[in-house]
Protein backbone atom coordinates (compact mmCIF):
# COMPACT_ATOMS: atom_id res chain seq x y z
CA UNK A 1 0.00 0.00 0.00
CA UNK A 2 1.59 3.21 -1.07
CA UNK A 3 0.40 7.11 -0.52
CA UNK A 4 2.32 9.76 -2.29
CA UNK A 5 2.41 12.90 -0.35
CA UNK A 6 4.77 15.52 1.10
CA UNK A 7 6.51 14.24 4.16
CA UNK A 8 8.18 16.18 7.32
CA UNK A 9 9.93 13.93 9.49
CA UNK A 10 9.62 15.29 13.10
CA UNK A 11 12.07 14.67 15.42
CA UNK A 12 10.59 15.07 19.14
CA UNK A 13 14.04 14.93 20.74
CA UNK A 14 15.51 18.42 18.58
CA UNK A 15 14.14 20.73 21.32
CA UNK A 16 15.75 19.53 24.29
CA UNK A 17 19.07 19.90 22.19
CA UNK A 18 18.28 23.61 21.23
CA UNK A 19 17.38 22.36 17.67
CA UNK A 20 14.66 23.50 15.66
CA UNK A 21 13.20 21.16 13.26
CA UNK A 22 12.93 22.05 8.96
CA UNK A 23 9.40 22.95 9.31
CA UNK A 24 9.34 22.22 5.77
CA UNK A 25 7.73 18.57 3.81
CA UNK A 26 9.59 17.21 0.74
CA UNK A 27 7.33 15.24 -1.92
CA UNK A 28 7.75 11.48 -1.17
CA UNK A 29 6.23 8.28 -1.07
CA UNK A 30 4.97 6.60 1.64
CA UNK A 31 4.27 2.94 1.90
CA UNK A 32 2.57 0.37 4.66
CA UNK A 33 5.02 -2.43 4.85
CA UNK A 34 5.40 -5.62 6.35
CA UNK A 35 8.64 -7.70 6.61
CA UNK A 36 9.54 -11.02 8.12
CA UNK A 37 12.75 -11.86 9.78
CA UNK A 38 15.26 -13.51 7.11
CA UNK A 39 15.21 -16.61 9.24
CA UNK A 40 11.81 -17.46 9.08
CA UNK A 41 9.20 -17.35 5.83
CA UNK A 42 7.19 -14.92 5.52
CA UNK A 43 3.43 -15.78 6.85
CA UNK A 44 0.78 -16.66 4.67
CA UNK A 45 -2.36 -14.33 4.24
CA UNK A 46 -5.23 -15.85 7.07
CA UNK A 47 -2.44 -16.94 9.34
CA UNK A 48 -3.36 -16.72 13.70
CA UNK A 49 -2.92 -13.01 14.28
CA UNK A 50 0.08 -13.96 17.13
CA UNK A 51 2.38 -15.32 14.12
CA UNK A 52 2.18 -11.64 12.30
CA UNK A 53 4.95 -9.51 12.35
CA UNK A 54 4.68 -6.09 13.41
CA UNK A 55 3.90 -3.35 9.60
CA UNK A 56 6.49 0.02 9.68
CA UNK A 57 6.26 2.82 7.55
CA UNK A 58 8.18 3.00 4.45
CA UNK A 59 9.70 6.79 2.98
CA UNK A 60 11.33 7.03 -0.08
CA UNK A 61 12.33 10.19 -1.54
CA UNK A 62 14.13 11.56 -4.76
CA UNK A 63 17.09 11.69 -3.18
CA UNK A 64 16.36 8.83 -0.98
CA UNK A 65 14.73 5.90 -3.02
CA UNK A 66 15.89 2.98 -1.08
CA UNK A 67 14.00 4.66 1.51
CA UNK A 68 13.88 4.88 5.55
CA UNK A 69 11.61 2.40 7.76
CA UNK A 70 9.56 4.16 10.46
CA UNK A 71 7.53 2.75 13.01
CA UNK A 72 3.65 2.68 11.83
CA UNK A 73 2.27 5.67 13.74
CA UNK A 74 0.38 8.40 11.53
CA UNK A 75 -0.48 9.60 8.19
CA UNK A 76 -2.80 12.45 6.91
CA UNK A 77 -4.98 10.71 5.01
CA UNK A 78 -8.00 8.23 7.10
CA UNK A 79 -8.11 5.61 4.75
CA UNK A 80 -4.36 5.32 5.31
CA UNK A 81 -4.07 5.76 9.18
CA UNK A 82 -7.07 2.92 9.43
CA UNK A 83 -4.45 0.74 7.73
CA UNK A 84 -1.51 1.70 10.31
CA UNK A 85 -3.82 1.35 13.05
CA UNK A 86 -4.97 -1.91 12.09
CA UNK A 87 -1.18 -3.32 11.14
CA UNK A 88 0.05 -2.01 14.33
CA UNK A 89 -2.41 -3.82 16.43
CA UNK A 90 -1.74 -7.10 14.71
CA UNK A 91 -4.65 -7.33 13.17
CA UNK A 92 -5.22 -8.44 9.61
CA UNK A 93 -4.96 -5.21 6.69
CA UNK A 94 -6.93 -5.92 3.96
CA UNK A 95 -5.63 -3.43 1.54
CA UNK A 96 -1.98 -4.97 0.30
CA UNK A 97 0.85 -4.36 1.46
CA UNK A 98 4.28 -3.55 -0.53
CA UNK A 99 7.18 -4.70 -0.36
CA UNK A 100 10.48 -3.03 0.70
CA UNK A 101 12.00 -2.16 -2.92
CA UNK A 102 13.13 0.92 -3.84
CA UNK A 103 11.02 3.78 -5.59
CA UNK A 104 11.33 4.46 -9.09
CA UNK A 105 12.18 7.67 -10.62
CA UNK A 106 9.13 7.86 -12.79
CA UNK A 107 6.69 7.86 -9.43
CA UNK A 108 7.76 11.31 -8.25
CA UNK A 109 7.25 12.75 -11.82
CA UNK A 110 3.24 12.72 -10.55
CA UNK A 111 4.70 15.36 -8.38
CA UNK A 112 5.94 18.09 -10.66
CA UNK A 113 4.89 21.23 -10.62
CA UNK A 114 7.15 22.56 -13.74
CA UNK A 115 8.42 21.51 -17.06
CA UNK A 116 10.54 23.54 -19.75
CA UNK A 117 10.58 21.52 -23.11
CA UNK A 118 12.92 23.97 -25.42
CA UNK A 119 13.08 21.67 -28.75
CA UNK A 120 11.01 19.20 -30.60
CA UNK A 121 12.90 16.07 -29.63
CA UNK A 122 11.90 16.81 -25.90
CA UNK A 123 8.36 17.02 -26.98
CA UNK A 124 6.43 14.26 -25.39
CA UNK A 125 4.58 12.12 -27.69
CA UNK A 126 3.50 9.29 -26.81
CA UNK A 127 3.06 10.37 -22.89
CA UNK A 128 0.41 12.88 -21.25
CA UNK A 129 2.05 15.83 -19.27
CA UNK A 130 1.95 15.48 -14.90
CA UNK A 131 -1.18 16.29 -14.29
CA UNK A 132 0.54 18.11 -11.41
CA UNK A 133 1.80 21.00 -13.38
CA UNK A 134 1.99 24.56 -12.33
CA UNK A 135 4.15 26.13 -15.05
CA UNK A 136 4.66 24.51 -18.60
CA UNK A 137 6.85 25.70 -21.35
CA UNK A 138 6.86 24.47 -24.50
CA UNK A 139 9.35 26.66 -26.95
CA UNK A 140 10.56 25.91 -29.94
CA UNK A 141 8.69 22.75 -30.15
CA UNK A 142 7.34 23.91 -33.53
CA UNK A 143 3.86 23.56 -32.79
CA UNK A 144 0.93 24.92 -35.32
CA UNK A 145 -1.76 24.46 -32.92
CA UNK A 146 -2.38 24.83 -28.89
CA UNK A 147 -1.66 20.62 -27.48
CA UNK A 148 -5.15 19.86 -25.94
CA UNK A 149 -3.76 17.65 -23.34
CA UNK A 150 -2.59 20.82 -21.73
CA UNK A 151 -5.72 21.94 -21.39
CA UNK A 152 -6.14 19.28 -18.79
CA UNK A 153 -3.51 20.69 -16.61
CA UNK A 154 -6.26 22.65 -14.52
CA UNK A 155 -3.57 23.25 -11.73
CA UNK A 156 -1.97 25.11 -14.26
CA UNK A 157 -1.07 28.86 -13.47
CA UNK A 158 1.74 29.77 -16.10
CA UNK A 159 1.57 29.09 -19.85
CA UNK A 160 4.32 29.60 -22.08
CA UNK A 161 3.59 28.67 -25.72
CA UNK A 162 6.53 31.26 -26.97
CA UNK A 163 8.06 30.44 -30.23
CA UNK A 164 6.19 28.21 -31.77
CA UNK A 165 4.24 28.29 -35.37
CA UNK A 166 0.43 28.51 -33.76
CA UNK A 167 -2.40 30.14 -35.30
CA UNK A 168 -5.53 30.37 -33.45
CA UNK A 169 -6.30 30.09 -29.53
CA UNK A 170 -8.98 27.53 -28.79
CA UNK A 171 -11.90 28.52 -26.40
CA UNK A 172 -11.17 25.64 -23.99
CA UNK A 173 -8.25 27.73 -22.37
CA UNK A 174 -10.28 29.68 -20.74
CA UNK A 175 -11.31 26.36 -18.78
CA UNK A 176 -8.05 26.97 -17.22
CA UNK A 177 -8.83 28.54 -13.79
CA UNK A 178 -5.66 29.73 -12.27
CA UNK A 179 -3.80 30.31 -15.22
CA UNK A 180 -2.15 33.64 -14.20
CA UNK A 181 0.67 33.81 -16.72
CA UNK A 182 0.20 33.33 -20.92
CA UNK A 183 2.57 34.05 -23.07
CA UNK A 184 2.16 33.44 -26.87
CA UNK A 185 5.54 35.28 -28.02
CA UNK A 186 6.47 34.99 -31.61
CA UNK A 187 3.79 33.04 -33.13
CA UNK A 188 1.45 33.30 -36.28
CA UNK A 189 -1.52 34.94 -34.15
CA UNK A 190 -3.69 37.03 -36.50
CA UNK A 191 -6.44 37.64 -33.52
CA UNK A 192 -7.29 37.22 -29.66
CA UNK A 193 -10.74 36.10 -29.33
CA UNK A 194 -14.14 37.61 -27.72
CA UNK A 195 -14.62 34.09 -26.19
CA UNK A 196 -11.05 34.24 -24.05
CA UNK A 197 -12.13 38.04 -23.44
CA UNK A 198 -15.18 36.75 -21.56
CA UNK A 199 -13.75 33.06 -19.82
CA UNK A 200 -12.39 32.57 -16.52
CA UNK A 201 -9.48 34.54 -17.66
CA UNK A 202 -11.00 37.53 -16.44
CA UNK A 203 -10.50 36.36 -13.02
CA UNK A 204 -7.19 35.07 -13.49
CA UNK A 205 -5.11 36.11 -16.17
CA UNK A 206 -2.00 38.46 -14.65
CA UNK A 207 0.40 38.43 -17.05
CA UNK A 208 -0.62 38.39 -20.71
CA UNK A 209 2.50 38.04 -23.59
CA UNK A 210 1.21 38.81 -27.39
CA UNK A 211 4.41 40.23 -28.75
CA UNK A 212 5.65 39.46 -32.90
CA UNK A 213 2.59 38.05 -33.73
CA UNK A 214 0.16 39.62 -36.42
CA UNK A 215 -2.35 40.88 -35.01
CA UNK A 216 -4.28 44.16 -36.02
CA UNK A 217 -6.37 44.45 -33.34
CA UNK A 218 -7.96 43.50 -30.17
CA UNK A 219 -11.82 43.46 -29.86
CA UNK A 220 -13.50 45.78 -27.12
CA UNK A 221 -14.19 42.95 -24.71
CA UNK A 222 -10.05 42.61 -24.30
CA UNK A 223 -10.92 45.30 -21.80
CA UNK A 224 -12.93 42.72 -19.63
CA UNK A 225 -9.59 41.01 -18.43
CA UNK A 226 -9.11 43.52 -15.99
CA UNK A 227 -6.91 41.69 -13.30
CA UNK A 228 -3.72 41.99 -15.96
CA UNK A 229 -0.81 43.71 -14.87
CA UNK A 230 1.32 43.02 -17.91
CA UNK A 231 0.69 43.45 -21.16
CA UNK A 232 3.14 42.88 -23.89
CA UNK A 233 1.74 43.92 -27.76
CA UNK A 234 4.96 44.61 -29.13
CA UNK A 235 5.62 43.68 -32.92
CA UNK A 236 2.09 43.36 -34.22
CA UNK A 237 0.41 45.26 -37.07
CA UNK A 238 -1.79 47.00 -34.74
CA UNK A 239 -3.91 49.89 -35.49
CA UNK A 240 -5.64 50.79 -33.01
CA UNK A 241 -5.81 49.64 -29.08
CA UNK A 242 -9.29 49.19 -27.86
CA UNK A 243 -10.65 52.23 -26.81
CA UNK A 244 -12.04 51.16 -23.37
CA UNK A 245 -8.50 50.80 -22.38
CA UNK A 246 -9.36 52.90 -19.29
CA UNK A 247 -11.13 50.24 -17.57
CA UNK A 248 -7.82 47.75 -16.97
CA UNK A 249 -7.55 49.66 -13.59
CA UNK A 250 -4.84 46.80 -12.55
CA UNK A 251 -3.08 47.75 -15.71
CA UNK A 252 1.36 48.65 -14.48
CA UNK A 253 3.34 47.37 -17.39
CA UNK A 254 2.53 48.25 -20.86
CA UNK A 255 4.37 47.61 -23.96
CA UNK A 256 3.22 48.15 -27.49
CA UNK A 257 6.27 49.26 -29.83
CA UNK A 258 6.86 48.60 -33.56
CA UNK A 259 3.14 48.43 -34.34
CA UNK A 260 1.02 50.94 -36.52
CA UNK A 261 -1.12 53.27 -34.11
CA UNK A 262 -2.00 56.70 -35.33
CA UNK A 263 -3.57 57.32 -32.27
CA UNK A 264 -4.63 56.48 -28.78
CA UNK A 265 -7.77 55.98 -27.17
CA UNK A 266 -9.69 58.69 -25.65
CA UNK A 267 -9.82 56.32 -22.55
CA UNK A 268 -6.02 55.80 -22.11
CA UNK A 269 -5.60 58.76 -20.04
CA UNK A 270 -7.36 56.87 -17.70
CA UNK A 271 -4.63 54.70 -16.66
CA UNK A 272 -2.35 54.64 -14.32
CA UNK A 273 1.10 52.63 -15.54
CA UNK A 274 4.35 52.18 -14.04
CA UNK A 275 6.44 51.62 -17.29
CA UNK A 276 4.88 52.41 -21.42
CA UNK A 277 7.04 51.71 -24.00
CA UNK A 278 5.00 52.86 -27.61
CA UNK A 279 8.28 53.63 -29.55
CA UNK A 280 8.16 53.67 -33.12
CA UNK A 281 4.36 53.84 -34.20
CA UNK A 282 2.96 56.08 -36.64
CA UNK A 283 1.59 58.57 -34.94
CA UNK A 284 -0.08 61.23 -36.62
CA UNK A 285 0.33 65.29 -36.08
CA UNK A 286 -3.57 66.23 -34.01
CA UNK A 287 -6.08 67.35 -36.65
CA UNK A 288 -6.86 71.11 -36.54
CA UNK A 289 -10.39 70.50 -37.68
CA UNK A 290 -12.58 68.29 -35.64
CA UNK A 291 -15.11 64.74 -37.52
CA UNK A 292 -18.69 65.69 -36.94
CA UNK A 293 -21.24 63.27 -36.73
CA UNK A 294 -24.24 65.12 -34.64
CA UNK A 295 -27.69 64.68 -35.40
CA UNK A 296 -30.60 66.64 -34.57
CA UNK A 297 -33.30 65.14 -33.24
CA UNK A 298 -31.32 62.27 -32.19
CA UNK A 299 -32.35 59.00 -33.80
CA UNK A 300 -34.61 56.61 -31.75
CA UNK A 301 -31.75 53.75 -31.47
CA UNK A 302 -29.13 56.71 -30.32
CA UNK A 303 -31.40 58.03 -27.82
CA UNK A 304 -32.59 54.57 -26.39
CA UNK A 305 -28.35 52.98 -26.44
CA UNK A 306 -27.45 56.64 -24.49
CA UNK A 307 -30.36 55.83 -21.86
CA UNK A 308 -29.55 52.31 -21.20
CA UNK A 309 -25.77 53.30 -21.12
CA UNK A 310 -25.77 56.32 -18.64
CA UNK A 311 -28.18 54.48 -16.54
CA UNK A 312 -26.47 51.21 -16.34
CA UNK A 313 -29.47 49.33 -17.33
CA UNK A 314 -28.41 45.71 -18.23
CA UNK A 315 -28.77 44.08 -21.51
CA UNK A 316 -27.46 40.92 -23.05
CA UNK A 317 -28.09 39.20 -25.94
CA UNK A 318 -31.43 37.20 -24.21
CA UNK A 319 -32.74 39.99 -23.74
CA UNK A 320 -32.28 42.41 -27.21
CA UNK A 321 -30.47 41.26 -30.54
CA UNK A 322 -27.07 40.24 -30.62
CA UNK A 323 -26.28 43.11 -33.31
CA UNK A 324 -27.65 45.73 -30.91
CA UNK A 325 -25.59 44.16 -28.18
CA UNK A 326 -22.69 45.09 -30.54
CA UNK A 327 -23.59 48.32 -30.86
CA UNK A 328 -23.64 49.05 -26.75
CA UNK A 329 -20.38 47.57 -26.59
CA UNK A 330 -18.85 49.88 -28.69
CA UNK A 331 -20.41 53.23 -27.88
CA UNK A 332 -17.63 56.30 -27.04
CA UNK A 333 -17.65 58.17 -24.13
CA UNK A 334 -17.53 61.85 -23.71
CA UNK A 335 -15.34 63.80 -22.25
CA UNK A 336 -18.24 64.49 -19.82
CA UNK A 337 -18.95 60.95 -19.24
CA UNK A 338 -22.11 60.12 -20.89
CA UNK A 339 -22.26 57.99 -23.91
CA UNK A 340 -22.58 58.85 -27.59
CA UNK A 341 -23.63 55.59 -30.45
CA UNK A 342 -23.16 57.03 -33.92
CA UNK A 343 -24.16 60.77 -32.52
CA UNK A 344 -20.73 62.78 -32.01
CA UNK A 345 -18.21 65.40 -32.70
CA UNK A 346 -14.29 63.42 -32.83
CA UNK A 347 -11.38 65.29 -32.03
CA UNK A 348 -7.49 64.79 -31.74
CA UNK A 349 -5.23 66.35 -28.80
CA UNK A 350 -2.23 66.10 -27.49
CA UNK A 351 -0.84 63.49 -24.46
CA UNK A 352 2.13 64.07 -22.51
CA UNK A 353 2.63 59.93 -21.74
CA UNK A 354 4.38 60.92 -18.26
CA UNK A 355 0.68 62.15 -16.99
CA UNK A 356 -0.33 58.51 -16.88
CA UNK A 357 2.97 56.23 -16.77
CA UNK A 358 5.96 57.00 -14.25
CA UNK A 359 8.47 55.31 -16.52
CA UNK A 360 7.81 56.38 -20.39
CA UNK A 361 10.05 54.76 -23.15
CA UNK A 362 10.71 57.76 -25.89
CA UNK A 363 8.38 57.37 -28.58
CA UNK A 364 10.20 58.20 -31.63
CA UNK A 365 13.78 59.07 -32.13
CA UNK A 366 13.38 62.78 -31.50
CA UNK A 367 13.05 62.71 -27.53
CA UNK A 368 9.12 63.08 -27.58
CA UNK A 369 7.05 61.72 -24.67
CA UNK A 370 3.70 62.86 -26.42
CA UNK A 371 1.61 61.07 -29.08
CA UNK A 372 -2.13 62.16 -29.94
CA UNK A 373 -5.39 60.86 -28.31
CA UNK A 374 -8.77 60.48 -29.89
CA UNK A 375 -11.61 62.78 -27.98
CA UNK A 376 -15.24 61.98 -28.73
CA UNK A 377 -17.64 64.84 -27.50
CA UNK A 378 -21.82 64.16 -26.96
CA UNK A 379 -22.87 67.53 -28.12
CA UNK A 380 -21.74 70.94 -29.64
CA UNK A 381 -22.34 71.99 -26.33
CA UNK A 382 -19.65 69.48 -24.67
CA UNK A 383 -17.31 70.45 -27.18
CA UNK A 384 -17.08 74.14 -26.77
CA UNK A 385 -16.69 73.82 -23.01
CA UNK A 386 -13.23 71.62 -23.80
CA UNK A 387 -12.38 73.09 -26.81
CA UNK A 388 -9.25 74.25 -24.65
CA UNK A 389 -8.14 70.93 -25.08
CA UNK A 390 -8.18 70.71 -28.53
CA UNK A 391 -5.56 73.52 -29.03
Amino acid sequence: MKLHCEVEVVSRHLPALGLRNRGKGVRAVLSLCQQAPRTQPRPRAGSERGGRHPACLFISTLKDKSGTRYEASASSLKGFLSAVRLAHRGCDVEAPLSTLTPVKTSEFEKFKTKMVITSKKDYPLSKNFPCSLEHLQTSYCGLIRVDMRMLCLKNLRKLDLSHNHIKKLPATIGDLIHLQELNLNDNHLESFSVALCQSTLQKSLRCLDLSKNKIKALPVQFCQLRELTDLKLDDNELIRLPFKMGQLTNLRFLSAAQNKLPFLPSEFKNLTLEYLDLFGNIFEQPKVLPVIKLQTPLTLLESSARAVLDNRIPYGSPIIPFHLCQDLDTAKTCVCGRFCLSCFIQGTTTMNLHSVAHTVVLVDNMGGTEAPVISYFCSLACYVNSCDMLK
